[in-house]
């Protein structure tokens, strides 16, 4: 296939060439034609010439022997006569001849000079075609540089645009992403400082516990002294005391003994006040 298609040849193309050959060969057959047409004339021209000059001459020896009067004067009278007649028969015919030719190169002539302007006329006519032909691709040429220039520049324009879409959609992604991240930062801040809220209620409760504890515990160890010292004293009383002043060591006592009841009485509410939010936790 590939090769057949190297050897195909353009029919019109062919035919193109062919038409030019035989313009070329057409024009010097003209030439050469011409050539032997002026050959021809030239030729006949002479011939033309030695009849005119025999048919003079013919008639020249006519005219001495019809000037003759002698005996035999009739027949070279006659015999001249009749080569004048013959050379006047040739004359004619030879000029006959020449006009014929000279018609014959006057029509060729004519007819080179048609053909010589008919392809001066086909010739002016390809060149303007041609000329044309070049300014429209010359044209077709510009045209398309230009459609070529406006394409690259709306690409160009198009390709910017789309360089500035995707710089704004980058951008406008990364201030969502740092949005976001600013958002969960927020929220684990939040997070952690509720959680800190939290640690610190707890432990401000587990300390108000342990404050509301102590109490309970300080009490109890007082009141262990209390038992533990109170027979002391009661003894130590017993021994110091004398006899008769027991009665008044026991009134005493018995006076010192409602001021502490009544200490410990009173002390006792804001203990159990204190201890109360213990039992809610």
């Amino acid at each position: 296939m590939a090769a057949r298609k190297q050897t195909a040849v353009d029919p019109v193309a062919g035919l193109e060439q062919q038409l030019t050959q035989l313009k070329s060969q057409l024009t010097k057959a003209r030439s050469t034609q011409a050539v032997e047409a002026q050959k021809t004339i030239a030729g006949l021209t002479k011939e033309a010439s030695k009849a005119g000059a025999a048919l003079k001459s013919a008639q020249s020896k006519y005219s001495a022997a019809a000037k003759k009067k002698t005996p035999g004067s009739a027949k070279v009278t006659a015999a001249a006569k009749a080569a004048v007649a013959s050379a006047k028969k040739d004359a004619d015919a030879a000029k006959q001849a020449l006009a014929a030719a000279k018609k014959s190169v006057a029509s060729m002539k004519a007819a080179n000079k048609v053909a010589a302007a008919h392809d001066k006329a086909i010739a002016k006519a390809e060149a303007i075609a041609a000329k044309r032909q070049k300014a429209a691709d010359k044209k077709a040429a510009a045209k398309a540089k230009v459609a070529a220039k406006k394409a690259a520049a709306k690409a160009k324009v198009a390709a910017k645009k789309a360089a500035i879409k995707a710089k704004a959609a980058a951008k406008k992604q990364a201030l969502k992403a740092r949005a976001a991240e600013k958002k969960a930062a927020l929220r684990q801040k939040a997070a952690a400082k509720k959680t800190a809220l939290r640690a610190k209620a707890a432990a401000k409760k587990s300390s108000a516990a342990k404050k509301t504890s102590k109490p309970t515990a300080k009490k109890a160890a007082a009141k262990k002294a209390v038992a533990k010292k109170a027979p002391a004293a009661k003894k130590a009383v017993a021994k110091k005391a004398p006899a008769k002043k027991a009665p008044a060591a026991k009134k005493a006592v018995a006076k010192k003994a409602p001021a502490a009841k009544k200490a410990v009485a009173r002390k006792a509410p804001a203990k159990k006040a204190a201890v109360a939010p213990t039992p809610a936790v």
